[in-house]
């Protein structure tokens, strides 16, 4: 007779903080304020439509183009590292969030999100980050100022519309692929917000969700009283400004430790983990010297020269990769630890692999950022008509490979040890398998990292 299986369930979380933010006076007089978040709210919005502007009527010439040098160079490379120091706090700042709000106001029928979305969002998420990322590798859309531009509309049209007709920032929870990314990137930060159990336990008014004459109720759909991740919290501060009891509370933790503490896993939340990590590979590999034997390896195959069915070949196998060697190993540590399910350890451990997520998505695109940084300065001072020439990297390709292996080893850290606190201590030889493929995944990034890469800007 098959055992039972035997429930992963995490510890609590720590009902009094030894660090919460808000205890610091100016910090919490700040977020309390109509300052906060409003004043970046306009910085960006403003910013952002410049980017648009320079993209849809700028240069076409990408490596002169301030939008693209700001979208590519400059945001993407951070938007990974804000996700590990504030959570989601970028949501709570970006231009699409405060469009949504604004047109709520002037125009919303509030109507209540579709029972479709709630039960599908996420999923929804996951297929628009992998269209979106092959979209780019088809159309070339990151090298593209019209592409990147169009990208930008095209998202900002769809905010528009969902909020003329849907409650809070229904495109933010369930549509945003930046929102997906930013939601598993956020579980391994360093900040959280919570309420204090005990006063909320005790809570009749709801404000936090509700709202009131001091600010709207959250956003993106959180209960404070109940929230236990970091995924759908933007921190845009309003159950601060609205909770009467003086509940809530902004907390520095360890990074990645809500990866154990999770009390709902999601299969969809592990699927993307997994797939971010073959979309990370195939990234690096598009910039790699054999990267064109791969694609006329594959040609051989299909028998044609043809760019776009080639790439999707390589990009659906760079994704299944992963996937099934994660599936394969839930399936070994079956073998060894019969407590658990296969579907079970996919799910759980797949959360696990969110710090290598991060250390190659920050890898990758530490090598645009510092080898290319100067061309946001370039192409930001030729708008005020100076024309600016020099060397675009702040150091060196060797340096940067350093930082990448640097990065690639934090990753590791993170990953082995959720594995170790996720699977509650257990002895090696019942985690084995989970040890042995996050360390795969890091030598892949090693040597991937390790080889030559070709420049996006000139």
């Amino acid at each position: 007779m098959a055992k039972p299986e035997r429930k992963l369930v995490p510890p609590q979380l720590d009902p009094k903080p030894k660090n919460d933010l808000l205890k610091v006076p100016i910090i919490k007089k700040f977020i309390q304020s109509r300052w906060y978040p409003g004043i970046f709210q306009w910085m960006g919005m403003v910013v952002f439509s410049v980017i648009v502007f320079q993209l849809v009527l700028g240069t076409v010439d990408p490596h002169n183009n301030f939008g693209i040098s700001m979208t590519w160079v400059l945001w993407w490379p951070i938007i990974p590292i804000i996700f590990i120091a504030l959570g989601r706090f970028w949501c709570a700042v970006c231009p699409f969030g405060k469009t949504s709000d604004i047109v709520r106001r002037l125009v919303g029928k509030e109507r209540p999100m579709p029972k479709f979305l709630k039960k599908y969002g996420i999923w929804l998420i996951d297929i628009f980050f992998i269209l979106i990322t092959w979209g780019d590798h088809i159309w070339g859309v990151v090298e593209s100022p019209r592409g990147s531009g169009y990208l930008l509309l095209g998202l900002f049209t769809m905010v528009v519309i969902t909020s003329v007709f849907y409650e809070r920032r229904t495109f933010c929870k369930t549509l945003c692929f930046l929102g997906g990314l930013a939601g598993n990137y956020s579980r391994a930060g360093m900040l959280e917000l919570r309420g204090t159990p005990d006063i909320c336990r005790t809570c009749k008014t709801q404000d936090c969700y509700k709202g009131n004459e001091k600010a709207e109720g959250c956003n993106m759909f959180q209960f404070v009283r109940t929230m236990n991740t970091s995924a759908d919290c933007n921190l845009c501060g309003n159950c601060v400004k609205t909770c009467p009891n003086d509940s809530i509370r902004l907390s520095v933790r360890k990074p990645t430790s809500e990866l154990w503490l999770l009390q709902n896993p999601k299969l969809e939340h592990a699927f993307l983990a997994t797939v971010i990590m073959g979309i990370v590979f195939v990234q690096n590999m598009t910039m790699l010297e054999f990267w064109e034997g791969i694609l006329n390896g594959i040609g051989t195959l299909t028998r044609t020269t043809y760019y776009p069915v080639n790439f999707t070949i390589a990009f659906l196998i760079a994704m299944i990769i992963p996937i099934f060697l994660m599936w394969l190993t839930a399936k070994i540590t079956v073998a060894v630890d019969s407590t658990t399910t296969v579907k079970n350890n996919f799910i759980r451990y797949g959360y696990a692999i969110i710090p290598l997520d991060l250390a190659g998505h920050i890898g990758h695109n530490l090598f645009h950022l510092i080898t290319e940084g100067k061309a946001v300065w370039f192409n930001t001072v030729a708008l005020f008509g100076v024309q600016m020439t020099g060397d675009l990297g702040f150091a060196s390709d060797e340096t940067v490979r350093i930082w990448q292996f640097v990065m690639i080893g934090l990753g590791a850290i993170g990953s082995l040890y959720a594995v170790y606190r996720i699977g509650d201590r257990k002895p090696i030889k019942k985690l084995w398998p989970f040890y042995l493929i996050m360390i795969i995944f890091t030598v892949i990034n090693i040597v991937l990292f390790s080889l030559p890469m070709d420049h996006r800007v000139h």
